[in-house]
């Protein structure tokens, strides 16, 4: 890739503008990566916990270690981590499933989930949450924040899940600060002390030096081909949290004959825990991409989300275009940037779970694996692309450059 001078002198200079916040993320790394090395420390990880496994997996040393392993990052009592859960979206459809029964009612107080979520609470005749009778309202924010006097009037005595989304989805507003969310459990609690809050967790890992279980929420769930994977875990989900919560999703992962205590891997656990030890390290080159990006953007005078003042709540960076030509030239200048399919041009297209057509760049060693630098957005007013991970800063640093020329050849 070539650059013309001034595209290299105002990334530079927007890194230099940059340096307190590095420093920030060096230091919340620092802590979390001492977090996790106490863990593999005090549950004596070797190279027995790495082997495979197959058929039914009973006694898997290495499955239940990991799970206490991130049990124990988390601050929660119980944890299932599984390569046999696909995704995100599937991690916490199986711990709405495992929670909720015909008649219980679940409450958003973050506005709408994201996108591939809507189905699977209000899909008709697709065995969704409504099929099954739990019905389901949602509350707004309020500027950003949680909308406390709405909240304290919609729940009710059959609201069973208070249900919050870390993330922004396909929103232009910045993701929820791990204490707020604290302070929104201890509320709801005070409410209704039976209910359970349940936290979306997806790409806000390591990016605050506490978790949502270390707050007061009863359980959460993400994706391990984001933060918490590290760039090298190649698929799987995790579910955290209260240890009664944690059984009955895992009832509902396997059955309720058996739970955790199946579940075999044929190729073996190292990189599920080589994963999470890299993750705060990883985590942290993918906020100083965000950093970088927000810093160059809003110098030549595009929205960014945060704002470069602004500390990080997730790995996402949103950054808002004037044109449709705009948005797609960024996308595919992530994707030209890429270590892999570097010669795919991405497309807009219909894709499954999404409301509007969505583009997509992800050239990444792990198929979608949004730790690795990518890029989507839906095709929609306002023109909005979501930025998220990057194994190194370098990489990101470079493809500053290249979005940025891109852009500005599409202005």
């Amino acid at each position: 890739m070539q650059f013309d001078e001034k595209i290299i002198e105002i990334v530079e200079h927007a890194e230099e503008r940059c340096k307190n916040a590095f420093a920030k993320l060096e230091r919340t790394a620092l802590e979390n990566q001492n977090k996790v090395l106490d863990a593999f420390r005090n549950h004596n990880v070797g190279q027995r916990h790495f082997a495979q496994t197959n058929g039914y997996g009973y006694d898997d040393i290495g499955r239940d270690t990991l799970c206490k392993l991130f049990a124990e990052v988390f601050g929660a009592d119980s944890a299932i981590v599984s390569p046999l859960i696909v995704s995100g979206t599937h991690a916490l459809t199986v711990t709405l499933y495992g929670i909720l029964r015909p008649g219980d009612e679940m409450l958003a107080v973050s506005g709408a989930p994201y996108d591939t979520l809507k189905e699977v609470i209000l899909g008709n005749n697709i065995g969704s949450l409504k099929d099954f009778g739990v019905t389901y309202r949602q509350v707004g924010l309020k500027n950003g924040a949680f909308d406390y006097d709405a909240i304290k009037a919609a729940i009710t005595d059959k609201t069973k899940l208070v249900f919050v989304g870390r993330s922004r989805g396909y929103e232009w507003r910045d993701a929820l600060d791990v204490r707020e969310i604290g302070k929104m459990a201890k509320f709801v609690k005070q409410l209704k002390s039976d209910v359970v809050v349940m936290c979306d967790n997806c790409y806000g890992e390591f990016v605050d030096t506490v978790e949502p279980t270390e707050v007061g929420v009863d359980v959460i769930a993400g994706s391990l081909i984001k933060n918490i994977g590290g760039g090298i875990a190649p698929s799987g989900g995790y579910v955290c949290g209260k240890k009664e919560i944690v059984d009955q999703v895992a009832y509902r992962l396997t059955s309720p004959s058996i739970g955790m205590e199946v579940g075999s891997y044929a190729y073996g656990y190292r990189e599920f825990y080589q994963g999470l030890f890299l993750a705060p390290h990883v985590t942290m080159q993918a906020l100083k991409g965000s950093v970088l990006f927000g810093e160059v953007f809003d110098s030549v005078g595009y929205k960014t989300m945060p704002r470069p003042d602004s500390d990080c709540k997730d790995i996402i960076r949103s950054i808002m275009f004037d044109t449709e030509d705009e948005l797609i030239a960024f996308c595919r200048a992530v994707q030209k940037a890429s270590p892999v399919d570097s010669n795919v041009t991405p497309f807009p297209w219909d894709m499954p779970g999404y409301e509007h057509q969505v583009i997509m760049a992800a050239g990444t060693f792990v198929a979608g694996a949004s730790i690795e630098l990518s890029a989507d957005s839906p095709i929609k007013k306002p023109y909005i692309a979501y930025l998220q991970g990057g194994l190194t800063y370098e990489h990101v640093k470079l493809a500053a450059m290249y979005c940025l020329q891109s852009v500005l050849e599409n202005k």
